[in-house]
């Protein structure tokens, strides 16, 4: 019977005199997302509301769980609407509302009306007590319940007259794009994929960088991130994705430095390779999926080693979540079983068997002396060969 859906936000409606330019933004992603689902719709915006209209034949549940997708809204309200025919038509439709929506009648309810034209006959409480009665009438098996109802009827006067009792919960969060843009380092683990979609949810634009190690990282493993990426692109838009060959750079590290500051080094060389792209695509920041002391890598003194190569800010998203916080994330968008895949990335391959936990700056930056002789080229090299792949 639904034919259109109320959007509820949330902290966009806290905004100030720019709120207008939130509302844009949102209406714009419910029209991108909205393109991908069977059927046709208009998304407009009037009086501080957002309706989705269907204009043909639609799956209401891929239309549900399309916009359930969109960061920025907070409910989705299945609603029908009609115009203003007089309070009695108001009573008829409201009695039919209850028949179709609800086969089973034996429950409590309560009737909040808005009466956003406020020539209206009544008033928003003499609204709610006739509507009451008209139920209570119709269908005596149920009851009036003003704190915890069964259904809370949401009754409208608006343009026309607003009927809906179901809030089905968004992603909530700010319309992508609306907080500028920045730089994922996407691997096949379980966390970036997570970092990714916590930091759009804030409203950034995210592009993507992953470092490929062949022969010693498969076409498989380099598929795998690319699915990632396609699975966070659902809540985010495209993402463009740089592939970068990191082989060679690798074996250089490993030939000419400790192995116990393999990870740590490594580590530095992805940093200035994605900051680099950053700055080329105008990104305001690096994101990764480090959580502090989940591996040698990410101990205090590892995650300030890595940062020391940076001039943009490096956001973290996850740096004070447990393991199993963040496997809830990537299972809620759907990441994990992808993540767990068993081809493994360069990060894995390389790893020292004995990784320093409390690396010291001042060593790491001396022993990085020995690959001066080569390493501008090899950087240059796979900057040139950047794979890009634009992934929706």
């Amino acid at each position: 019977m639904f034919k259109a859906f109320l959007i509820k936000y949330a902290e966009i409606g806290v905004k100030g005199k720019n709120r207008y330019m939130f509302e844009d933004a949102l209406v714009k992603q419910i029209r991108h997302t909205l393109k991908n689902c069977d059927g046709e719709f208009t998304v407009r915006k009037t009086d501080g509301r957002i309706y989705v209209d269907a204009v043909s034949d639609f799956d209401y549940e891929e239309a549900v769980e399309a916009l359930r997708r969109v960061f920025g809204i907070a409910g989705i309200c299945p609603v029908v609407y009609e115009e203003d025919e007089g309070f009695d038509k108001l009573k008829e439709r409201v009695v039919r509302y209850i028949d179709e929506v609800y086969p089973d009648r034996h429950k409590t309810f309560k009737v909040a009306a808005r009466r956003a034209r406020k020539n209206y006959p009544l008033n928003s409480m003499e609204i709610n007590m006739e509507l009451g009665g008209v139920i209570l009438d119709a269908y005596p098996e149920m009851s009036v319940d003003v704190h915890k109802p069964d259904i809370m009827l949401n009754v409208e006067i608006r343009d026309k007259i607003y009927i809906y009792s179901e809030i089905i919960p968004g992603s909530g969060g700010m319309p992508v794009g609306t907080g500028g843009k920045a730089m994922l380092l996407l691997s096949g683990g379980i966390d970036s994929p997570v970092a990714g979609y916590m930091i759009a949810k804030r409203g950034v634009k995210i592009d993507a960088v992953y470092f490929h190690a062949p022969p010693y990282t498969s076409e498989r493993a380099k598929q795998k991130v690319i699915d990632l990426a396609k699975k966070v692109a659902k809540y985010t838009g495209p993402i463009y994705l740089h592939i970068i060959n990191f082989t060679d750079i690798q074996l250089y590290i490993y030939d000419k430095c400790p192995h116990d500051e393999l990870t740590i080094i490594m580590r530095r060389y992805m940093m200035r390779i994605a900051e680099h792209i950053a700055k080329e695509n105008e990104c305001l920041g690096l994101i990764t999926g480090e959580s502090i002391g989940q591996v040698a890598s990410q101990t205090m003194q590892s995650l300030m080693a890595t940062n020391e190569v940076c001039t943009l800010p490096v956001y973290r998203p996850l740096i004070g979540f447990d393991k199993m916080e963040i496997v809830d994330i990537a299972e809620k968008i759907d990441t994990y079983e992808t993540s767990i895949l068993p081809y493994e990335d360069c990060c894995t391959i390389f790893v020292a068997k004995h990784p320093v936990t409390k690396p010291n700056v001042k060593i790491i930056k001396h022993h990085e002396e020995n690959l001066e002789e080569k390493i501008d080229e090899l950087v240059k090299t796979a900057l040139e060969t950047d794979e890009m792949i634009i992934v929706s």
